[in-house]
């Protein structure tokens, strides 16, 4: 069934029968019952879910067409990447099946987005980056909770400084003061992988130890590593790792380099979970360092990766219900300094649980987004972040449709 139409669609689902696919289908669908005038189609590997998936949205084959397609048959995958202008990738991880999807779109100047978190990958990727930037095409991966709300909070904190002061921040911090809701199948999937190619591969370790692993340039000032468990100078909270900040800080760091490093040749960046300021936000900030290092070491050996795949970790697929995507949510704080010593203080929130709902939201939005605001004429061809490429056209439409803010704030009393 990959009969596609010689009439290019706007956007193509592929992996649309995922757990987070079924999340990003139902947005766009509901945008198109607000008005929104757009042809797409989903494509995955069952004919029988794509036809569920139509079902549950109450749609026709005429109102969404279903292209059943493999992603080993690459006849079938050219195809599908030349039927459309914008392909969005939920199917991972990514370093397992995403590779040959995006040399397509580079060779083809189709847009691609997706939802990867994978440094390794994503670096391997970007040695398509010349042949997509002859052909046009624009790569955008991490269009979920990595990393949108970090590259876009940054920089919206960079704007609002710019303008307050014609100066931007040259040290950042965010804080992570409220999350609710769990971490997708794919996305641990995601995580047991990198793990394990580390474990093998020592130069990958090396790689990832690296802030600049992303960059043109992969070298720069020593960046801040928060580690161990300690009070925040400023809300005078304990504070223990943050796990997305491995993908954010990586993404962040491109955004400021492909800008010509404007923020500051020094420019310093990390992010932390926020714990509370008393003894229980000691053992709870205690508790999150040793359950972290706890997973990567068992994550790097086959048997205990093993264990942790059978009894413990959510599977590919699996999800909370649509009532605990709805109570989940986050609240980001990010905190900037500038060299002549002024601070300034914004916030990103979200109002649905970070690895589901408001992922599904905002990689529809960024897949709308690349389609309809981003000419090429405006976005020449390769490797770009959120933010490079989208910036404040995204942060508009995730405001308007993807229940997200973005808000300067007073300093949290301490």
């Amino acid at each position: 069934m990959h009969n596609f139409p010689s009439t290019p669609y706007d956007l193509v689902v592929f992996g649309a029968t995922s757990f987070v696919g079924r999340i990003l289908c139902r947005h766009l669908w509901m945008r198109q019952m607000e008005g929104l005038d757009f042809r797409w189609a989903v494509v995955g590997r069952s004919l029988q879910r794509l036809e569920e998936l139509q079902e549950e949205l109450g749609l026709g084959t005429e109102a969404l067409p279903v292209h059943v397609v493999d992603a080993q048959d690459e006849e079938a995958m050219a195809a599908m990447v030349r039927s459309t202008r914008v392909v969005v990738s939920t199917v991972g991880p990514y370093a397992l099946y995403g590779s040959s999807l995006v040399a397509l779109c580079a060779r083809e100047g189709r847009d691609y987005l997706d939802l990867s978190g994978e440094v390794p990958w994503i670096a391997r990727m970007l040695s398509f980056e010349p042949l997509a930037k002859q052909s046009g095409a624009r790569i955008v991966h991490c269009c979920g909770f990595d990393s949108i709300p970090s590259d876009l909070g940054v920089q919206y904190l960079q704007q609002q400084c710019q303008d307050l002061w014609q100066e931007y921040c040259a040290r950042v911090r965010l804080m992570v003061a409220r999350i609710e809701g769990g971490f997708s199948g794919g996305t641990v999937a995601s995580m047991l992988n990198v793990a394990r190619e580390a474990w093998e591969q020592p130069e990958l370790r090396r790689l990832l130890a690296n802030p600049y692993a992303l960059c043109p340039d992969p070298v720069g000032p020593r960046q801040p590593h928060s580690a161990l468990v300690e009070r925040d100078t400023y809300t005078g909270q304990w504070i223990a790792p943050f796990v997305m900040s491995a993908i954010n800080t990586r993404v962040v760091l491109r955004s400021h380099a492909l800008q010509g490093k404007c923020w500051s040749e020094s420019f310093l960046y990390d992010e932390v979970m926020l714990t509370g300021d008393d003894w229980a936000g000691m053992v709870k900030a205690t508790a999150i360092r040793a359950a972290l290092l706890s997973f990567f070491s068992a994550s790097a050996l086959a048997p205990t990766r093993r264990l942790l795949e059978r009894f413990v970790v959510p599977k590919p697929g699996e999800g909370p219900s649509a009532q605990e995507q709805e109570d989940g949510g986050y609240v980001l704080w990010f905190r900037g300094h500038t060299k002549s010593g002024r601070s300034l203080w914004v916030s990103v929130e979200g109002d649905r649980d970070p690895g589901y709902g408001s992922t599904g939201k905002m990689l529809g939005e960024a897949a709308l987004c690349m389609a309809f605001d981003r000419p090429h004429a405006e976005l020449a061809g390769g490797f770009w972040t959120p933010s490079t490429a989208m910036g404040s056209l995204l942060r508009q439409r995730l405001q308007e449709h993807a229940g997200m803010q973005f808000k300067v704030m007073e300093a949290p009393a301490r």
